[in-house]
């Protein structure tokens, strides 16, 4: 959530982000109602003033009457403020001077690419026919049993899963690692490992709506009888950690990694990516949340891209990092970063990473705070970011590796944690 102060004092900026993110707000009803409810208080401050006069004098039937007048000035003024609070919600935050103005994905941006796509001497084939053929992936039998946009992983592939994962969490737990890539990256800021967690993998609605995730049926399993929902990212429940709280400077920057699975009703999916791993009502991930000081919260992000392309790169799949434009970027986010993987089967490139940089904008509605070194308290600012995304991978990895025989090179980097350097 914006600060009023700041829309007021921006509104041009605020207008400007309300249209190019495609929202339809009228910021001239936010300022009346924001001055309503300041005239509000002020009546409700003076009634309460002469009740004390009246109390004084022991003016009985008067202070009787003011009572009655406080009492209708405050409901009107909760009405007001509920109002006021509603719209406030919904407007999103503004995006950086840096992001592509657009109206969807035809306008982002791609910044720079990394690798070389393969050249294959015979015809590729995409990651399901390879995975079915290996007895690797069974989508059929999750069909029968789950229903569609299920599957189940298994022998080599869910070894690999669970290789990708201990790899990527043994790079963000070392500091020297991180500081390398930091390095790399020319991005100064201080090294703090990550910390893992398994987070739930259910969370309160009125909790998401203050991560600023939108709760709709058709993106989410929801659950109203018991107030819960699935989550869609084990996001939805590290930005939460330290809600309502207030973090010491000297402990910031605070990293999490958290591993879970996902799940997303993709209702709006119709006719897409059917067949396979690549859209899936349920996956697993591991995510990045980071909470740290505002004036360090850009190079956060890139720090976040910078630890993406390495895990990318580790296992020599081919990639390009993508500035996301307006139109196509997230509610809340002040900076969107996507990183697409070459996918051979596909003959394209897919989303398999996301940065999002939210500045204070989710930390304002969770009441994540900071206290200065000086006393000053202010929001942190949030970043959030994959590590990895697991189907999407397991794809580019199917597809980039595989042999005329139908079999898989395993990257180098995880032979070591499966013991062998090849999926037959």
């Amino acid at each position: 959530m914006l600060d009023i102060k700041f829309i007021r004092e921006n509104k041009d900026i605020v207008a400007a982000a309300i249209k190019n993110k495609k929202r339809d707000i009228n910021l001239d009803i936010l300022f009346h109602l924001h001055d309503k409810k300041k005239t509000l208080s002020q009546k409700i401050d003076e009634v309460n003033r002469q009740r004390n006069e009246a109390a004084k004098k022991r003016d009985v039937i008067a202070g009787s009457d003011l009572k009655k007048e406080v009492e209708k000035i405050q409901s009107e003024s909760t009405a007001v403020d509920k109002e006021f609070l509603a719209l406030m919600m919904k407007i999103p935050n503004i995006h950086s001077p840096d992001t592509p103005v657009g109206e969807d994905e035809n306008q982002n941006k791609v910044i720079r690419t990394w690798g070389e796509k393969p050249v294959f001497s015979f015809a590729p084939k995409d990651h399901l026919e390879l995975g079915t053929n290996l007895g690797i992936i069974d989508t059929e039998t999750a069909a029968k049993i789950t229903g569609s946009r299920f599957s189940y992983i298994k022998g080599d592939l869910a070894m690999l899963q669970f290789a990708l994962i201990q790899h990527c969490l043994k790079k963000l737990t070392n500091a020297g690692e991180l500081e390398k890539i930091a390095k790399a990256a020319n991005v100064e800021i201080p090294m703090t490992p990550f910390i893992p967690v398994l987070p739930p993998v259910f969370v309160k609605p009125a909790v998401q709506n203050r991560m600023a995730r939108f709760l709709t049926p058709e993106e989410h399993y929801m659950f109203p009888d018991d107030d819960l929902m699935l989550v869609g990212s084990a996001e939805h429940t590290l930005g939460p950690i330290h809600m309502d709280s207030i973090i010491e400077e000297k402990n910031l920057p605070i990293r999490y990694v958290g591993y879970s699975s996902a799940f997303r009703r993709e209702a709006g999916s119709h006719g897409k990516d059917i067949k396979g791993i690549i859209r899936q009502h349920q996956f697993d991930k591991l995510e990045m949340e980071t909470f740290c000081l505002p004036e360090n919260s850009m190079q956060e992000q890139d720090f976040l891209v910078a630890i993406q392309e390495s895990i990318l790169q580790d296992l020599g799949l081919p990639y390009q990092v993508v500035m996301v434009c307006t139109g196509d970027m997230g509610f809340p986010d002040y900076r969107q970063i996507d990183i697409e993987t070459w996918m051979p089967g596909q003959n394209k490139y897919r989303e398999t990473h996301s940065a999002d940089l939210t500045a204070s904008f989710q930390s304002r509605r969770l009441n994540t705070r900071v206290r200065r070194n000086d006393g000053k308290i202010e929001p942190v600012h949030m970043n959030d970011a994959t590590a990895i995304a697991l189907g999407r991978i397991h794809v580019a990895i199917l597809e980039n590796f595989q042999e005329a025989d139908g079999s898989i090179r395993i990257p180098k980097v995880l032979v070591p944690y499966i013991g062998k350097d090849k999926i037959e």
